[in-house]
């Protein structure tokens, strides 16, 4: 009997394969998909991009599909604190043994391609055999960067969807709206139904994208979201605005809108990891996922309405931001919120060091912080405080695994 691949091997494979980085191009995921037999034909999909919203977004569209009865999976990125986070069947995260067994899949497929894989192309080559194995009826895979030569563009979705367009990755993407409008707008294709969120910037890029393909377009309204008010009480305000654009991509993926009765189903069991998590209460303990000035903005607004506006009755803040970021516009939305600031740096190599990220603290918000090596640290420091964990997505994950 063949040994299989254990999960400690699978998670050494994908740390081996981040040296090769990104790959500008989608010939070595779709050879890896034409070895595994295509499985992402197989099911109907929905492609979900943008700069902010996306994960939300994504997981919002799952839980309203799989509200309509039907086998749903998701793939998200990145995990906050395990690999299999990212994959998902009918609202489970997949088990250890079976994402060991789709990443040898995957990385069988890339030897017999002869493609030198990168983490992500493993991955998600993994996530679209999984999803194959599982027989779902659809995939809703949330594009790890850009749109163009994400990995996840190796399908064509039914549904394209883009919730927000703002400066990010503008080594990669470029460096103005215009240009990373076009590089998430690619996932727009011949077939499908494009589903833009209400406020997007450079629409007009977009717009033109489904024209020049005939695919047809539809703005998110917020209107769609008022009859389920008491529901979105229990997530943060800026949700609203991500709930819109689910509920119009699932009325262009289903034809026709779902039922409030399902809508209500799906959001009464809908948990978003990583955004405003509640992960205990008393002391209380929340994440969230802000990494850059416009999520961060929207944090601080959810801040604002849960603690009122006095600086002393808000919970610690403690930040780590990474150097690929925007760590000064992140500062400038959050910091003066709070009383008492405590930085810190995540195990991530990209992490800004904590006494830089302090003294970024001082120059912008007059106020020097407390500085904790790491996240280990912070938590002997911090004890049994009520805090609120942010700037980063590593430092997200890193507090509710610590925690």
């Amino acid at each position: 009997m063949t040994q299989r691949m254990t999960y400690d091997e699978a998670v050494g494979v994908l740390e081996r394969a981040l040296k090769f980085g990104m790959n500008p191009s989608l010939e070595p995921i779709g050879a890896m998909c034409v070895a595994m037999g295509e499985p992402q034909k197989r099911y109907r999909c929905i492609q979900v991009a943008g700069t902010n919203g996306k994960s939300s977004t994504t997981r919002m569209i799952a839980a309203l599909l799989r509200a309509q009865g039907l086998s749903v999976g998701l793939y998200v990125s990145p995990h906050l604190v395990k690999y299999p986070e990212r994959i998902e069947v009918d609202g489970r995260v997949v088990s250890d043994d079976d994402f060991a067994r789709a990443i040898e899949a995957a990385l069988d497929a890339a030897a017999r391609a002869g493609v030198q894989a990168t983490e992500f192309e493993l991955l998600t080559a993994a996530a679209l055999w999984h999803f194959a194995q599982a027989g779902v009826d659809w995939a809703v895979l949330e594009c790890g960067l850009g749109g163009r030569w994400d990995a996840t563009s190796v399908v064509t979705p039914d549904v394209a969807v883009i919730t927000g367009v703002a400066l990010e990755h503008t080594e990669i993407l470029g460096d103005t709206l215009e240009k990373i409008a076009a590089e998430k707008a690619a996932i727009i294709k011949a077939g499908s139904r494009a589903v833009f969120a209400h406020d997007l910037a450079a629409r007009k890029v977009l717009e033109q994208q489904a024209a020049s393909v005939g695919a047809p377009s539809e703005s998110a309204c917020l209107d769609v979201v008022e009859p389920f008010t008491s529901e979105l009480s229990r997530l943060p305000a800026y949700q609203r605005s991500n709930l819109a654009t689910a509920l119009t991509a699932v009325a262009a993926a289903l034809g026709h809108e779902p039922s409030p009765e399902s809508v209500r189903a799906a959001l009464g069991a809908l948990v978003i990891p990583g955004r405003f998590e509640v992960l205990r209460r008393d002391p209380l303990v929340i994440i969230d996922a802000a990494h850059n000035p416009q999520s961060a903005h929207a944090l601080a607004e959810e801040i604002t309405r849960c603690f009122g506006t006095v600086p002393s009755s808000r919970p610690t803040l403690l930040l780590g931001v990474l150097a690929d970021k925007d760590a000064r516009g992140i500062i400038r939305e959050l910091c003066p919120l709070f009383s008492r600031i405590v930085v810190t740096a995540s195990a991530s190599a990209r992490a800004i060091p904590a006494p830089e990220l302090a003294a970024m603290v001082e120059e912008e918000c007059g106020v020097r912080p407390e500085v904790t090596r790491d996240l280990h640290e912070a938590r002997k420091l911090l004890g049994n405080e009520p805090v609120i964990a942010t700037g980063s997505i590593t430092v997200a994950g890193e507090v509710k695994d610590i925690w």
